[in-house]
């Protein structure tokens, strides 16, 4: 079966119970997660070999990050031990026309502070098929940068197919580096590539042509990111999918969700899902991506199922609080095939 590796900063989250302000707070929900690291946990879950591959502090709390991994059946004997912190971050979750916010105190982390040699790719790409990395590895500071791209030249020279989830973060992205010439040159090895009209807005300079998409909020259609999944493919050649996410936020409790992926040539596009009472959507897009390895791998000739699998599995994350999203592929196939009901399974 596929072995799939996928490489960055798993972080200690601290959240307020319910709906708190961090005001109110007086205690923390303790989570532990990331953007890599939920796709790899998402993938565990499917059944599909994978390995995380970070770089954790060798005390207590760099341990129970590990531990995490472990015990969702990732693999956990290509991370890196050094540092002296695990990244942290805080986070406030909304409701109604309350936003969520977060917060992040990951400087001088032990990711962070990664420096290439550190890992040994080669080793570590033994035997496997597919790279994964996003943009916030980049966004953490230049040595993590130089890090990835250490890695995807690697990836690359093994054959590996490569994907990245752009994920631009306003809050990163403040150690001075060059963000457009780092991510392009990045994303010039990867095969499939994730974003939505932000990621490809603030990494590449590319827009939806004649759409503004703050303006429409809910209401905008598959193909107005048509000319995004061009441009993008235009830029870089190597890219065989670009896919985008449709995202509608008609408050921080109701979203619509969707997906769209460009080949070269058509455009799938997924029916429009309801989510209301959002419980967490944090890792939203992580688990999409999770859901979208595994349908290519599953589904290798069948890109339509490939992204309706994504786009149920990123549907069910919404109703699951933590970084993570635990669900099998029977409850994803079963959201696919219509099943919204919820009713008590006995």
């Amino acid at each position: 079966m596929s072995r799939v590796v996928t490489f960055g900063e798993i972080m200690l989250r601290l959240a307020p119970q319910g709906f708190l302000r961090f005001s109110q707070a007086d205690n923390f929900d303790v989570v532990y997660g990331g953007g890599e690291s939920n796709v790899a946990v998402s993938l565990a879950n499917y059944g599909i070999p994978v390995d995380f591959v970070t770089r954790l502090p060798k005390n207590d709390i760099g341990q129970c990050a590990m531990m995490e991994m472990r015990k969702r059946g990732v693999g956990v004997d290509k991370i890196v031990w050094g540092g002296d912190r695990l990244g942290i971050y805080f986070l406030e979750t909304g409701a109604v026309s309350r936003g969520s916010k977060v917060v992040y105190d990951r400087a001088h982390s032990a990711m962070a502070e990664i420096q290439p040699g550190m890992v040994d790719w080669d080793k570590v790409f033994e035997g496997a098929e597919w790279f994964h990395w996003t943009g916030i590895t980049p966004a953490i500071s230049q040595s993590s940068a130089d890090v990835c791209l250490e890695a995807v030249k690697a990836a690359s020279a093994k054959g590996l197919t490569i994907s990245t989830d752009l994920n631009y973060r306003a809050k990163l992205w403040k150690y001075g580096g060059d963000r457009e010439k780092i991510m392009t040159e990045l994303t010039s090895y990867c095969d499939v590539i994730l974003g939505n009209e932000e990621d490809a807005e603030m990494h590449f300079g590319i827009k939806p042509e004649g759409l503004d998409v703050t303006k429409h909020g809910h209401d905008v259609k598959a193909e107005a990111f048509l000319s995004v999944c061009q441009q993008m493919m235009q830029k870089f050649p190597r890219a065989k999918k670009v896919i985008t996410t449709l995202r509608g936020s008609i408050s921080a409790s109701h979203n619509t969700w969707a997906g769209v992926l460009y080949d070269g040539t058509k455009m799938f596009e997924t029916r429009q899902y309801q989510i209301t009472d959002i419980v967490d959507r944090v890792g939203g897009g992580d688990s999409f991506m999770g859901g979208l390895i595994y349908g290519l791998l599953t589904w290798e000739n069948d890109d339509q199922k490939a992204l309706d699998f994504a786009v149920a599995a990123s549907c069910l994350k919404h109703t699951i609080k933590g970084d993570a999203n635990l669900v099998t592929v029977d409850e994803v196939m079963k959201l696919m095939g219509g099943d919204a009901s919820g009713r008590v399974a006995r």
